[in-house]
C-alpha cells in the first residue's frame, strides 16, 4: 500500500486560527503526497509541504492523524494510507505547485465546510480539539 504524508497547517491571525487548504483538480484537502526512498513521514511532509505550498512549518510533536482512502487511476483501484501530521507556519505567503489550482486560509467553521472527503473533516476535527483541549490555544 502506498503512503501519503502532509500536514493540517495552521496560521496564527490575532486571536484567529486559520487552516490552509489546497485546491487539487477534482477537491479541496490538505498538502500531502506519497514518501520516497528511505523518507521518514516526516521528512515526506516536510518535503511535500515546501514543494506544494513554498511554506517552511514548525511541526506540532505529538499530533498524527493516519486514515485509508481509495480511488480509481485508469480503471484500476489504488487504496493509500494518509498520515498527516499538525503544523504552524509563520507566513500566510503561500506559492501553490503546479499541482494545485487555488489555496485558501479558512477558519475552523469554513474549512469544515470547504473540505471535500469526509475523512479529511474527521482529521481537521481532531487537530481543532488537539488544539484547543491539549495545546489550549484559545480559538
Amino acid at each position: 500500500m502506498k503512503k501519503s504524508c502532509g500536514a493540517i497547517i495552521f496560521y496564527r491571525e490575532n486571536s484567529k486560527i486559520l487552516f490552509l487548504l489546497l485546491k487539487y483538480p477534482n477537491y479541496w484537502g490538505f498538502p500531502k503526497g506519497e514518501s520516497e526512498k528511505n523518507e521518514s513521514e516526516i521528512e515526506t511532509a516536510k518535503r511535500e509541504i515546501k514543494e506544494e505550498t513554498g511554506l517552511d512549518v514548525n511541526f506540532i510533536f505529538g499530533f498524527r492523524h493516519e486514515h485509508e482512502y481509495s480511488y480509481y487511476l485508469k480503471g484500476k483501484l489504488i487504496t493509500k494510507k494518509a498520515i498527516l501530521f499538525l503544523a504552524e507556519s509563520k507566513t500566510k505567503d503561500v506559492k501553490i505547485s503546479w499541482e494545485h489550482e487555488d489555496y485558501k486560509w479558512l477558519d475552523y467553521e469554513n474549512a469544515l465546510k470547504l473540505l471535500t472527503y469526509e475523512k479529511d473533516k474527521e482529521a481537521l476535527k481532531k487537530a481543532y480539539e488537539y488544539l484547543k483541549n491539549v495545546l489550549r490555544i484559545s480559538i
